[in-house]
C-alpha cells in the first residue's frame, strides 16, 4: 500500500464524514421546528415510537446522534425510559438508510453529480436570502461532499485488489466471523460513525477487495461499535439516561450474538443472496451489503419490540437506582435542545421550578433548625443553597444562549423576566442561610424565645411556604389564579410584619421578652417579608405573561 493510497483513503474518509455531518446538520435545521410535534407523537404505542425513531434517524443520518438525543431527552425529563426503548430500536433501523444512499454510487453513478452538488449547495448557503433555502443549501453541499469522499475511497481501494496479503486478511473474516465482528466493532468505535464503517466496507467490496460473505461479520461488529457513543453521552447523567444507553448496547450485543449462529451455519449470506436478484457482482454487491445491514436491524428491532419490558428490567439490574444526593447540576438544560429554542425555553422553565423547589426545601430545613436547634441540618441547607447558586449561573447562561437563537418575539420578551425570576429565587435561598445564622446566634447566646413568639413566627412561615407553592404551581401551569393567590399572601405578609413588630414591642414593654431575643425575632420576621417580596416579583411576572407588562387584576 503506497503512501498516496493511504492519503487518498484518509482524505476520502474525511470528506465522507464531513459531508454526512454537514448534511445531517442541515436536515436537523430544516426539521427542527417539527421536533416538538414529533415528541408529542411518543405515546404508549410502541410501533409508533419505533417508526418515529426510524424516521428521525433516517433524516439526521446517525443512529448514534439519535440515541444521544434520546439519552438527553430522558435526562431532561422529556421522555421516560419506557418511551425511549422503542425509539432506540427504531434508530437502528433508520441508520441503514445511509448504506442504501451509498449503494446508489454503484447503481446510478451519482459521483458524477457530486461536484455540481457542492457548488450549488455552497452557492445557496452564501447567496440565498431565505433562511430555509440556506439550510437546504447546507444539505445539498453536504450531500455533494459525502459523495466526493466516497469517490476518493473508491479510487484508494482500487490498487489494493492485487495485494494478496490484504485479500487473505479480508477472506479470513468469513472463516473466523468473531474476528470480523471485533474488527468491525473497533473500526466504528474509532471512527465514531457506523455509517463510515459501512461505507468503507461497501467501497472495499465494490473494488473486489472483500467478498460479500466476509463483509457480514464487519457489518455485525459495526452495530456493536456504534453503542459506545451513547455510553459516553450517558456519563454524568441520571439513572434513567444511563439505562437508555445500556438498552442500546444490550439490544445490539444480544442481536449480534444470536445472529452469529446463522453466520457460522452459512445461512445468513445465502438468505441475502436469495432476496437480492442476480448474482453477486460489482454492480449489486453494495446493495447486498445494504440489505444485510437492514435485515439484521429490522429483524432485531421487531424481535425485541414485544420484549421492551424485559430489556428495561435487564438495564435496571445493570444500572441500579442509587439514593439520589442533592445534585448541584441542572437536570433539564440540554445543550442540543438549543437548536429548537422554544423547546429549550420550556426546559429552562422546568429548571427554574426545580430551583424554586430547592430554595423551598432549604428554607424548610432552616425553619426546622431554628426551632429544634438541630444543627445537623446546616449541611443540608448549605448544599441546597450551593445548588441554587449554581443553577442561577447555569440557567442564566442557558437563557442567554437561547436568546441568540431564532425565537419568536413573544418568547424573546420572556428571557429578561425569567432571568430576574432566577435572581429572585437565588435571593430566597440566601435567606435560608440567614435564618441558620440567627439560629446560631440564638444558641450561642442562650437566648430564650416565648411560646407566643414561636407561634407567631410559625404562622408567618405557613403563609410564606404557601406563597412559594402558589408561585411554583403558577410557573408549572401558567395558571394566573396561583399568581393572584401569591400576591394576596404577599399582602398578608406585609400586614403580619407590622402586627408582629407591634406585638414584639408589647412583649418588651411587659418585660416578657429579652431584648437580644427580640432583635433575632425582628430579623426573622424581616427575612420572611423579604422572601415574600421576591416571590411577589415572580408572581407579577406571571401575571404579565413573563413579559415587562403591568399586571392586571
Amino acid at each position: 500500500m503506497s503512501i498516496d493510497t493511504i492519503f487518498m483513503l484518509i482524505g476520502g474518509l474525511g470528506f465522507f464524514l464531513y459531508g454526512i455531518r454537514t448534511m445531517s446538520e442541515g436536515l436537523k435545521k430544516v426539521s427542527s421546528e417539527r421536533l416538538r410535534n414529533i415528541l408529542a407523537l411518543l405515546t404508549r404505542k410502541k410501533v409508533l415510537a419505533l417508526l418515529v425513531g426510524t424516521g428521525v434517524t433516517a433524516v439526521i443520518q446517525s443512529s448514534s446522534a439519535m440515541t444521544v438525543m434520546v439519552v438527553g431527552f430522558v435526562n431532561a425529563g422529556l421522555m421516560t425510559l419506557k418511551q425511549a426503548i422503542p425509539v432506540v430500536l427504531g434508530a437502528n433501523i433508520g441508520t441503514t438508510f445511509t448504506a442504501w444512499l451509498v449503494s446508489f454510487v454503484a447503481m446510478f453513478e451519482i459521483t458524477h453529480y457530486a461536484l455540481p452538488s457542492v457548488g450549488l449547495g455552497f452557492f445557496l448557503m452564501i447567496a440565498a436570502r431565505k433562511p430555509n433555502v440556506r439550510k437546504w443549501g447546507e444539505v445539498i453541499f453536504g450531500f455533494g461532499v459525502l459523495f466526493v469522499g466516497l469517490g476518493f475511497m473508491k479510487d484508494a481501494f482500487e490498487p489494493l485488489r492485487s495485494n494478496p496479503h490484504i485479500q487473505d486478511a479480508m477472506v479470513s473474516f468469513s472463516r473466523y466471523p468473531v474476528m470480523g465482528v471485533l474488527v468491525g466493532t473497533a473500526m466504528t468505535m474509532i471512527l465514531q460513525s457506523s455509517s463510515a464503517t459501512i461505507a468503507i466496507v461497501q467501497m472495499a467490496a465494490l473494488n473486489g477487495l472483500i467478498d460479500f460473505q466476509s463483509t457480514i461479520p464487519l457489518i455485525l461488529g459495526d452495530n456493536i461499535g456504534t453503542t459506545i457513543t451513547a455510553q459516553i453521552a450517558a456519563i454524568g447523567t441520571n439513572t434513567a439516561s444511563r439505562r437508555v444507553a445500556w438498552v442500546h448496547t444490550l439490544f445490539n450485543v444480544i442481536g449480534v450474538s444470536y445472529m452469529l449462529i446463522f453466520v457460522y451455519m452459512g445461512v445468513y449470506h445465502k438468505l441475502i443472496e436469495a432476496i437480492v436478484p442476480g448474482e453477486v457482482g460489482p454492480k449489486n454487491i453494495m446493495v447486498h451489503i445494504a440489505v444485510a445491514h437492514s435485515i439484521f436491524n429490522i429483524f432485531n428491532a421487531l424481535l425485541f419490540l414485544p420484549m421492551t419490558g424485559a430489556l428495561q428490567k435487564l438495564a435496571e439490574k445493570i444500572v441500579k437506582q442509587k439514593e439520589e444526593l442533592i445534585s448541584i447540576e441542572p437536570q433539564y438544560l440540554e445543550r442540543h435542545l438549543l437548536e429548537t429554542p422554544s423547546l429549550a425555553l420550556e426546559q429552562s422553565k422546568k429548571e427554574i421550578v426545580r430551583m424554586l423547589e430547592l430554595a423551598e426545601s432549604a428554607l424548610r430545613d432552616s425553619f426546622e433548625l431554628f426551632f429544634t436547634e438541630n444543627f445537623k441540618l446546616e449541611k443540608k441547607v448549605e448544599r441546597k443553597e450551593e445548588a441554587v447558586d449554581n443553577l442561577q449561573a447555569e440557567i442564566t447562561r442557558y437563557l442567554i444562549d437561547i436568546s441568540m437563537e431564532g425565537l419568536a418575539q413573544n418568547e424573546a420578551e420572556m428571557i429578561p423576566v425569567l432571568i430576574h425570576s432566577v435572581n429572585d429565587i437565588e435571593r430566597i435561598a440566601d435567606h435560608a442561610e440567614n435564618i441558620v445564622e440567627i439560629a446560631q446566634r440564638k444558641v450561642d447566646q442562650n437566648l430564650p424565645f416565648t411560646d407566643e413568639a414561636n407561634n407567631e413566627l410559625r404562622r408567618m412561615i405557613d403563609v410564606t411556604v404557601g406563597m412559594i407553592q402558589d408561585v411554583g404551581e403558577g410557573l408549572k401551569t401558567s395558571d394566573l389564579t396561583y399568581a393572584k393567590r401569591a400576591l394576596h399572601k404577599e399582602d398578608q405578609l406585609n400586614r403580619m410584619q407590622v402586627e408582629l413588630r407591634n406585638s414584639h414591642v408589647q412583649r418588651l414593654n411587659d418585660g416578657s421578652c429579652n431584648l437580644l431575643s427580640g432583635i433575632i425575632f425582628i430579623d426573622f420576621v424581616d427575612y420572611l417579608e423579604k422572601i415574600g417580596d421576591h416571590l411577589s416579583n415572580i408572581a407579577q411576572g406571571l401575571l404579565g405573561g413573563m413579559r415587562w407588562e403591568s399586571p392586571s387584576d
